[in-house]
């Protein structure tokens, strides 16, 4: 098995800068979006150092009897998602520290969707409403669920799908990184096959754009133009956001 990737991102039309921030690490299988949120530029500090985090806290560990970085996945998947809880929380961390010490940047926040492709599985992490998607033989499937109180009133039935994507303040957060503190992210494990392709994206994506629309978009484009095309259609709907692409490809190794 062997990975591909591309990733885009745009400020879009109406943010002045962009607060998204993402990771594309082929060779440990990592990749990662995040959506900062903040005042004064304070959202792209957020997101910068939840990228930064999951970096160097996931994956990386010094092997006392080598001087490479080496990977533990020797408990398996559990270990591996207990990882991206303990990295998250981490990031979570350092990002209220530095709003402590610079009192400019209290407040900030940010989305985090990590994927981590190991031995043939994937495993995801993710808080807030930065989505993570595979399409698989054309089915174009949503593996995360948004922490949003619009998600919140759909869950409860008080709200149906279609208008959760229309009514006011949809993207109040339930869960972000660094803003809310200790944080609970959603994890999950699954094999990989050949020929799947994993997105994540931000909000700036999914706003204008729908499951619908995006697998239509998505079928039969070769996966180095995806991420670019992805944001041009996003742009060309409408959005008002930054938009963040990482799209990765699994072929046979």
């Amino acid at each position: 098995m062997n990975l591909e990737a591309t990733a885009r991102t745009d400020p879009g039309p109406v943010r002045e800068n962009n607060e998204d921030n993402f990771l594309v690490d082929l060779d440990a299988g990592l990749f990662v979006v995040a959506d900062g949120m903040g005042g004064h530029a304070a959202g792209e500090v957020a997101s910068a150092i939840a990228v930064e985090a999951v970096g160097e806290v996931l994956l990386q560990e010094v092997d006392p009897d080598e001087t490479r970085v080496s990977v533990d996945v020797t408990h398996g998947d559990a270990r591996i998602r207990e990882r991206l809880r303990y990295t998250m929380n981490q990031a979570s961390l350092r990002i209220r520290k530095e709003a402590m010490a610079d009192p400019s940047q209290m407040g900030m926040g940010t989305t985090l969707v990590a994927l981590l492709i190991e031995d043939g599985m994937a495993h995801l992490g993710h808080v807030g409403d930065s989505r993570a998607y595979r399409l698989r033989e054309g089915q174009l499937t949503l593996l995360t669920k948004d922490h949003t109180v619009v998600q919140q009133e759909v869950d409860a039935g008080r709200l149906t799908p279609e208008l959760a994507r229309i009514v006011p303040h949809k993207n109040i957060l339930t869960q972000s990184v660094g803003y809310h503190g200790p944080v609970e992210p959603d994890t999950m494990s699954e094999p990989v096959q050949p020929g799947d392709i994993y997105m994540l994206c931000s909000d700036g994506l999914t706003d204008p754009l729908d499951d619908e629309q995006l697998a239509g978009i998505m079928r039969g484009v070769p996966v180095d133009d995806l991420a670019e095309l992805l944001v041009l259609k996003a742009l060309e709907h409408g959005t008002e956001d930054n938009v963040t692409v990482v799209v990765v490809g699994v072929n046979e190794g």
